[in-house]
């Protein structure tokens, strides 16, 4: 606590003292959590990044050999490389495919409120449950996917099990679930000045040039918004692959993501220290990405008024 603080604390009224000590009591079971279960797990992390830590023993400081070792593990490099494909394909895919549903459901249609209820159900439809059901529609043979195909004459793929197929089903199984984005277009859409369509419209306008010159920039916070935690989420992907393919990354390390391969490395290798090394190492590509994304969109939102 600084001097500062302590010096205002002290410049406080007895009243204003006793509220600030209730306000401090009531939220202690959250400062208390964010402490045990936040705060020190993350600064944790950090030590036993540069430790050799085999769980049962104890940590033992090697320095950056962890960090070393990364670079030089070809399942850490696959890993890495498998997330960046996925984030680089399922995150522009799903946001547009969000917008222009939302778009779509913007419109005075009849059944307006049933078609936008089911969208948005598969944001609420439990992950493991949702996984399931996608494994079976991947299936190579009797999977429902490959049976349409094959009623246009297109022989389908293996899916989840080809080594060149595994990443697009995982990224075709994204789009699926873009309910939750959709809701925040169409919130955003909802936002739009009609006055600056109808201004559009006057100046001879069509439907594309609208959609791009007056919709696109006006929600454009809000497309940055989704971008990012769509870009989080993307590089953090576990659940659906663990349940897809059982934690083991298959076929050929081709689904293997940073977060399967973390996750590998902490429960079934018990290598604690080299697990919170490659944690870090996501941490900061997140982190970086997420930079860049805020210093590209300089130029690209507009914020009303500005």
């Amino acid at each position: 606590v600084s001097m500062r603080t302590i010096t205002r604390f002290r410049g406080l009224s007895t009243r204003e003292r006793r509220a600030l000590i209730a306000g401090l009591l009531f939220i202690s079971p959250w400062i208390v959590g964010f402490i045990a279960f936040r705060l020190y797990p993350f600064f944790a992390s950090l030590y036993y990044s540069f430790t050799f830590y085999p769980a049962l023993e104890t940590p033992r400081w090697i320095g950056l050999r962890n960090f070393q070792r990364l670079f030089e593990d070809t399942r850490f490099l696959t890993s890495l490389y498998n997330s960046a494909y996925y984030a680089l394909f399922a995150v522009p895919l799903s946001t547009i495919s969000a917008i222009l549903l939302a778009m779509v459901l913007n419109l005075k249609v009849k059944g307006r409120p049933l078609f936008r209820t089911i969208f948005y159900l598969p944001s609420i439809t439990p992950t493991v449950a949702t996984s399931i059901v996608w494994l079976w529609m991947f299936q190579p043979r009797g999977g429902i996917i490959n049976y349409v195909l094959g009623l246009v004459g297109i022989r389908g793929p293996g899916w989840l099990g080809s080594p060149e197929w595994s990443k697009p089903a995982l990224i075709l199984m994204s789009i699926w679930g873009v309910g939750g984005a959709v809701v925040i277009y169409l919130a955003a859409l909802q936002d739009v000045p009609r006055e600056l369509i109808e201004a559009s419209q006057l100046d001879g306008a069509n439907a594309v040039q609208q959609v791009w010159n007056v919709t696109l920039p006006m929600i454009s916070p809000v497309i940055l918004f989704n971008l990012i935690t769509g870009l989080i989420g993307a590089f953090q992907y576990f659940t659906e692959v663990h349940v897809m393919t059982r934690g083991s990354g298959s076929p050929a390390d081709s689904t293997l993501m940073m977060s399967i391969y973390l996750w590998q490395t902490a429960f079934q290798y018990f290598k604690m220290g080299y697990a919170s090394a490659q944690a870090w190492i996501l941490f900061l590509i997140i982190i970086v990405f997420t930079a860049i994304l805020f210093k590209v969109s300089g130029r690209l939102v507009y914020y009303g008024g500005k």
